[in-house]
């Protein structure tokens, strides 16, 4: 029985990985990266450097996605390899190797179910994701630190280099806010779905079902890092940058930079890199990063739009994306956690903690490129 439903799994899959490259078309991919190495052995490649540096990202891009279907055919063919000789003898080493080359093989038919659902070209880049605990909440900056922690895990999960490059530590414990930076591909992509208010909740009556609860709320803002291709300046009038004015202990300096963004208010505070200049550029980056993944009401639309009056661009008009309630996660006295947005839950709250979150990133996604008419708010919600 075990060996027949190895074997119809194998077919479900070999199904999935077929329509994938159905919708891909292999064949043009691999004409696509011949072309554009072609273009790379011109002479006059190099001259433009905005063109060569996304044309570089294209290839990198291509030839990784070829890997990948390679790698998972290679999978597949020694998954139909085994079960052949299990037909003809029984080998419990040889059905453990089976199995445990399946679970690979969904892990990775997984992650290209879900990549194929992530069209704009931003989707491939690394992230920022910042985390904000509830104003005066001494729980909230607990619950903050937790879902560092899940993030963490989800990029360690998925083999991305990750960083803390920002942080206010809580009263007592905790966070008030924190940034992780996340180096991968398609981490924008996949973690920009979390862009949210997640509430953890504890009912004080283990009995009363509709007894009193305990909530205590985190904000999660997620926005692309950006690169050579994304290239706008902000002006120097509409910033406010604020460094030590004393290096303080000779052996321990003080390196930490502020930047302040007039027009929206927007604030980002760096100490967690080597020196006072890179501290400076770092908070530069993520302020860029922030303000272009804004909503259409914000500044670095306006820059795109070529619009001329960026200076009366006011913060009330700038629309928090991460104020929306979207997860709800119950851990008294039972354990549940629900996607608002798609209803999608589990009891597996443990799990869920330590960033086993795949289930909700493409429930999410797949909702939204289902949606055959998408408003207005929609669109602007999710870049």
């Amino acid at each position: 029985m075990e060996l027949l439903n190895i074997k119809r799994e194998v077919e479900r899959l070999s199904n999935i990985l077929a329509k994938a490259e159905g919708c891909l078309d292999v064949r043009e991919l691999s004409a696509r990266i011949e072309y554009l190495n072609q273009l790379i052995s011109q002479s006059t490649f190099w001259d433009n450097s905005a063109t060569f540096y996304q044309i570089l990202q294209e290839i990198e891009h291509l030839n990784a996605t070829k890997k990948q279907y390679q790698r998972s055919h290679v999978i597949l063919d020694e998954i139909e390899a085994a079960l052949e000789l299990l037909e003809s003898y029984a080998n419990e080493e040889l059905l453990l190797e089976a199995q445990t080359n399946l679970t690979q093989l969904q892990q990775e038919l997984e992650t290209l179910e879900i990549q194929q659902l992530l069209s704009d070209p931003h989707d491939q880049k690394g992230a920022f994701l910042a985390i904000t605990a509830e104003v005066g909440s001494i729980d909230a900056q607990s619950w903050a630190a937790m879902l560092l922690h899940l993030y963490h895990r989800w990029a360690v999960n998925h083999n991305h280099k990750v960083y803390l490059v920002q942080e206010s530590a809580g009263d007592l414990g905790g966070f008030k806010h924190a940034t992780l930076e996340i180096i991968g591909r398609y981490a924008y992509g996949w973690l920009k779905s979390e862009q949210g208010t997640h509430a953890r909740i504890e009912r004080i009556s283990p009995v009363d079902g509709n007894g009193k609860r305990h909530t205590c709320l985190a904000s999660v803002e997620v926005s692309p890092i950006l690169d050579e291709s994304i290239d706008f300046d902000i002006p120097e009038k509409h910033l406010e940058i604020t460094l030590p004015r004393h290096r303080g202990n000779v052996n321990r300096p003080e390196t930490w930079a502020q930047v302040f963004h007039i027009p929206t208010g927007i604030s980002v505070f760096c100490k967690e890199e080597r020196s006072q200049m890179q501290n400076k550029e770092k908070a530069l980056a993520i302020l860029k990063s922030k303000l272009f993944a804004m909503p259409t009401a914000g500044y670095a639309y306006a820059l795109a739009q070529n619009v001329q009056q960026v200076d009366e661009i006011q913060p009330r008009l700038i629309k928090s994306l991460s104020s929306k309630l979207i997860r709800e996660y119950i851990l008294h006295p039972y354990t549940k956690v629900k996607d608002l947005r798609t209803n999608v839950e589990t009891p597996a709250t443990t799990e869920v903690l330590d960033g086993k979150i795949d289930l909700f990133i493409k429930a999410y996604l797949q909702q939204l490129n289902h949606t055959t008419s998408v408003s207005k708010e929609a669109l602007d919600n999710f870049k």
